[in-house]
């Protein structure tokens, strides 16, 4: 009989467990609440697909926390593996020379079948390089459409089928709505920045900034003071002073939801990804979608919209374990199935092609849910309507809102507010362009 040692025993134990041990990869997100659930459950369902990786999602705050969460631990050199980072971020961690691993070189270096083509373009131009080379992952994509209530409608004698598609229209609408009692409002908008601005350029074919609104260089500056931007700062101001717009506060606009669930506002502007809590705050009455709606005086116009939301970025320092790890889990994310139930869940969109027709039964049940698809896609995008590239995004964002607000008390005119905007972004993207040619 071959006895042996304890010490033995242990060693053969550790090697097995060594051998079958799992790759495992932190993931940092921004996603609390029922969508944080669902990323957890994605996570695990990619985990259970197979034994040689793990996926640990953890939620490090919003999205300018867990952004800076990741830089602070890749100072520290405690980075995660994936890191979610918002739209506006975009920008700034292109600029993060030698900070991150580009998706198209993870996906390559470890052999995953990986295409570019078969995203949709509104998503993925979004995220990759003047060759067309994408940096991250799109996950969470979403983009700004227009909820109405059905019900007001009818009351204001409105057709409760038919959504305002152009602003002479919602207009109209809103003082119908007004002035017929059925609300005290026509409308309000979650984020004047992204909606009313940035949304509002591309949806008219109009530039946001200098070199493909960011996209060409660092020394991109911005042009949103046209005068496209002016004359519909100048109606929101008007608006505004009508009683038909009701503001509902800088950044994502807390205010401005509860305004339409309470049926204070007839109409709201808001993202896409919304629906599962529009849904939920709206049992009281019926209802309705439609795309942003437009001015029709404007050549081109309705162009197509652009995204927000976030994508999932590679940070560099890590083992080719942990990068083979993280090119199996993108390769998973992007599973038409895995999509298609997350966007049917959450109303972001579905970031493929083969995702989106997956999704054609759960939009003929839901009608009204591919609203934003059928808006982003509306057209080809053009170098005015691919989204925006530019560093220090975020804080440009609140100086937009800070402007808007000066333009609401009446210290400011639309020009003046939004030459200021111009004005002060430049002298934030001249920094950043110093700071990381």
């Amino acid at each position: 009989m071959i006895r042996y040692s304890t010490a033995s025993v242990v060693a053969l134990v550790a090697s097995l467990g060594a051998a079958q041990a799992e790759t495992n990869i932190d993931w940092w997100h921004a996603m609390g609440g029922e969508l944080g659930a669902k990323l957890e459950e994605i996570a695990q369902g990619f985990n259970d697909s197979q034994d040689e990786y793990r996926v640990t999602p953890s939620y490090k705050g919003t999205y300018p926390e867990t952004m800076t969460a990741a830089i602070a631990a890749f100072r520290a050199n405690q980075q995660p593996a994936i890191v979610q980072v918002f739209e506006v971020g975009t920008g700034t961690m292109m600029a993060a020379d030698g900070a991150i691993v580009p998706v198209h070189q993870l996906m390559a270096d470890h052999g995953q079948d990986f295409d570019a083509a078969a995203f949709l373009p509104s998503v993925v131009g979004y995220y990759t390089d003047g060759d067309g080379n994408m940096l991250s992952m799109p996950f969470n994509s979403s983009t700004p459409i227009l909820y109405y209530n059905k019900t007001v409608f009818e009351a204001a004698g409105l057709d409760p089928e038919t959504p305002p598609t152009t602003w002479a229209e919602l207009e109209q609408f809103s003082n119908q709505i007004k002035e017929s009692g059925a609300a005290s409002c026509g409308f309000t908008t979650q984020w004047i920045s992204w909606i009313q601005t940035e949304n509002l350029s591309a949806w008219h074919n109009q530039p946001i900034g200098t070199l493909e609104n960011g996209f060409g260089g660092l020394d991109a500056r911005l042009s949103l003071n046209g005068p496209v931007q002016v004359k519909h700062w100048e109606n929101l101001k008007r608006w505004s002073d009508e009683g038909i717009f009701k503001y509902g506060g800088p950044v994502g606009a807390d205010n401005a939801a509860p305004m339409f669930y309470s049926q204070e506002c007839a109409m709201m502007m808001g993202s896409s990804a919304s629906r599962a809590g529009v849904i939920a705050n709206s049992s009281a009455y019926e209802l309705g979608y439609g795309m942003l709606p437009y001015y029709d005086d404007v050549e081109g116009a309705p162009q197509n919209s652009i995204i927000g939301g976030a994508s999932l970025w590679v940070l560099s320092g890590k083992s080719d374990e942990e990068y083979a790890a993280a090119a199996a889990f993108f390769d998973y994310l992007t599973q038409p199935e895995v999509q298609a139930d997350w966007a049917s869940f959450t109303g972001y969109l579905p970031i493929t092609q083969a995702a989106y027709d997956a999704m054609e039964s759960f939009h003929a049940e839901n009608p009204g849910a591919d609203t934003g698809i059928r808006q982003i896609t509306l057209n080809e995008p053009t170098e005015n309507s691919k989204g925006l590239r530019f560093g220090s995004y975020v804080q440009i964002r609140g100086v937009i809102d800070e402007e808007f607000e000066q333009l609401l008390s009446g210290s400011k005119d639309a020009q003046g507010a939004l030459d200021a905007v111009v004005a002060r972004g430049d002298d934030l993207l001249e920094q950043f362009q110093a700071q990381n040619q």
